[in-house]
């Protein structure tokens, strides 16, 4: 059931353009970049849908060229550099590893980017003025670990050893920041790194060897093209985990916290009309969602034998029963 109606998503935004110059009109091409597969991610078929209210066809006045990293993350500076061969007009990286790779690679074509926060890795001079050929969307999910932490341990209270799934050189780390308030909620944190999408069956063994009762899974390159996966082998073990954006509860993971990726997606999709109209990256300020859903999945609850304490439940913004 829906507590609260997703109302942020459109708020704000600019209107679709009637009218282009002949300037205008001629074909755009877009070039993305991402960690993930074609079969994993949602970009692909949200985008031109967002594209389309600001008065952008797909195939009519700009085109799209996906590259997918298929999450080997050592493929990412090879693709960027073949998108630059196609001569795109913006290229759209998604993750950190597809912006460090797409800033590596040119100084000159603009790049819309989105990735946990672009300021405080380094990425962006400054919200306001990002610098550069650069600018982008911070969907925050770093920042908001911690709070996952203590949503996790307010629907399993019992779960006083919890597990922790990260990319090991994640340039935003908040395992420090985690394991203070593991310290002051008297919880255990076990810390288990995975690089590649092939590490992951070895990861979910060794926190099970771990002997964790929980999960907070972080939000990286390699986790988010392997969601489906990752929620498949957590339910399976019986391990109840939270994750960084709704949907993926949604998807039946056992709870979710973090913005929405279409709220995201339309923030990307709105800087990329506006470069595409004539705007410098450097001129556009680096946008956040300023909407935060917590999701629990009652169905996935039940499975896994977990009762959510009422007090719980009254916060959440969507319930799955």
């Amino acid at each position: 059931m829906t507590r609260r109606t997703f109302i942020a998503s459109l708020g704000g935004l600019s209107v679709a353009w009637p009218f282009m110059s002949r300037a205008q009109q001629a074909m755009r091409t877009v070039g993305v970049i991402s960690t993930a597969s074609p079969m994993t991610t949602t970009f692909g078929v949200l985008f031109p849908k967002l594209m389309k209210q600001y008065g952008w066809e797909e195939n009519q006045n700009y085109r799209t060229i996906f590259r997918f990293a298929e999450g080997n993350i050592d493929r990412i500076p090879l693709l960027a550099n073949e998108l630059l061969g196609a001569k795109i007009n913006v290229m759209v990286a998604l993750g950190e590893a597809s912006i460090q790779a797409a800033r590596r690679a040119t100084k000159t074509i603009p790049i819309v980017g989105i990735s946990a926060d672009m300021v405080r890795t380094g990425l962006a001079e400054s919200m306001a003025r990002p610098g550069g050929n650069l600018t982008g969307v911070n969907v925050l999910t770093s920042e908001l670990d911690v709070k996952r932490l203590g949503f996790l341990h307010e629907a399993v209270p019992a779960a006083k050893r919890i597990g922790i799934l990260a990319l090991p050189d994640r340039a935003f780390d908040t395992v420090p920041e985690l394991e203070t308030a593991a310290r002051q909620l008297d919880l255990e944190l076990v810390v288990n790194s995975v690089r590649r999408t092939d590490e992951l069956a070895k990861g979910f063994e060794d926190l099970q060897s771990g002997h964790v009762h929980a999960v907070n899974v972080l939000a990286s390159s390699v986790v988010v093209p392997a969601r489906s996966g990752i929620i498949e082998a957590l339910n399976r073990a019986r391990l109840p985990a939270i994750y960084h954006f709704p949907e993926l509860a949604e998807q039946g993971g056992f709870m979710a916290y973090g913005p929405r990726l279409e709220l995201s997606y339309q923030l990307v999709s709105r800087l990329v009309s506006n470069i595409l109209r004539g705007a410098r990256p450097e001129d556009l300020p680096v946008e956040q969602p300023d909407r935060f859903d917590l999701v629990v999945n009652l169905k996935t609850a039940d499975a896994l034998d977990v009762k959510v304490p009422p007090a719980l439940l009254v916060q959440a913004d969507k319930i799955i029963e």
